[in-house]
């Protein structure tokens, strides 16, 4: 970075941020407090109003601010999830390209702006590649979008898929939507549900007749989206071999679940890490005869009646006849 592009970034990051020390402005831009504190004299030289005191750092005047774009919300969201996007998926160079943009984009951003940006930037994730949704999925997004940032607790039909043929009806949740996750091609829903009296997963392609109640929440300071966190839902192990003929292609299609993979003579070694057991039957049922299941047992004895289930599909007194 020249050092012009450095001095308008500084301006920018001291804007979107408040007071930075020396020492942060050089690890930021990665250079040395030496070459920072030239910078702030330049600064202060070109007539920005910045304010230095010894031992808190840098901050510009109260009431200044540099404008040259301005944002609503859904755009300033829509271009930092895509900047952090590309920042995460990127090589190193358009890596680097892609933070420079999300702080000059959250530098011009006012402050009563900036707040809302930065708490759905704070709340939504991408994990695996994007897919365009429907009119109605666009419609459920943003109400859960409001949803979120004005803390409104939500009521909706949701579809269980695991339940018994006399529980097949959709439940109605009442829930305070906490964040957004988007997980290989799907979009869920994290929220403290009043009827489980917990934290729970929705996918948004389950849920129907949603609302925005009048009733609000205080979202706890705990609740974190973070990978860390979603790991320890996943508290099973589940260890599975694959033959050698197939491991290129359980490569290609790796389900979400997997945690590790080790080569061994007899294949693919895949170990994952689930809540549930139906977390990865179907995944692991399209594999067909080239997987088998070393651990957990519940695992091994629920696929083996799904496969068992399937069988009788392909007898010959249960297939029709023309």
């Amino acid at each position: 970075m020249n050092k012009t592009d450095r001095l308008l970034a500084i301006v920018l990051e001291l804007q979107r941020k408040g007071r930075q020390r020396a020492e942060d402005l050089a690890e930021t831009f990665e250079t040395s407090k030496r070459t920072i504190y030239r910078d702030i004299l330049a600064l202060c030289e070109a007539g920005v109003p910045i304010v230095s005191v010894p031992g808190q750092g840098y901050s510009l005047m109260k009431g200044y601010f540099l404008p040259p774009l301005s944002f609503t919300s859904e755009e300033a969201t829509m271009l930092l999830l895509g900047g952090k996007f590309m920042a995460r998926n990127f090589d190193a160079q358009y890596r680097a390209a892609a933070e420079s943009a999300v702080r000059k984009i959250e530098g011009v951003l006012p402050e009563s702006l900036r707040a809302d940006v930065q708490y759905l930037q704070s709340n939504i994730r991408f994990i695996g590649p994007l897919t365009s949704p429907d009119d109605r999925e666009q419609a459920t997004l943003q109400q859960l979008r409001r949803a979120l940032l004005d803390r409104n607790t939500i009521r909706f039909s949701y579809h269980t898929r695991h339940r018994s043929h006399e529980q097949s009806e959709p439940q109605t949740r009442e829930a305070d939507p906490y964040s957004l996750v988007y997980i290989m091609s799907a979009w869920h829903l994290t929220a403290y549900c009043h009827l489980r009296q917990d934290i729970r997963n929705f996918r948004l392609d389950r849920m129907e007749d949603l609302q925005l109640l009048p009733r609000t929440f205080e979202r706890p300071a705990s609740v974190s989206i973070s990978q860390s966190e979603r790991d320890q839902q996943r508290s099973m192990t589940a260890r599975v071999l694959f033959d050698c003929e197939v491991a290129r292609w359980v490569r290609e299609g790796r389900s979400y679940y997997v945690s590790a993979e080790e080569e061994v003579p007899e294949g693919l070694l895949v170990t994952l890490k689930v809540r549930q057991e139906r977390d990865i039957l179907q995944w692991l049922l399209s594999w067909g005869r080239h997987v088998r299941i070393l651990e957990p047992d519940s695992l091994r004895d629920l696929l083996a009646v799904e496969a068992s289930h399937m069988l009788q599909n392909y007898q010959f007194e249960n297939i029709p006849t023309k």
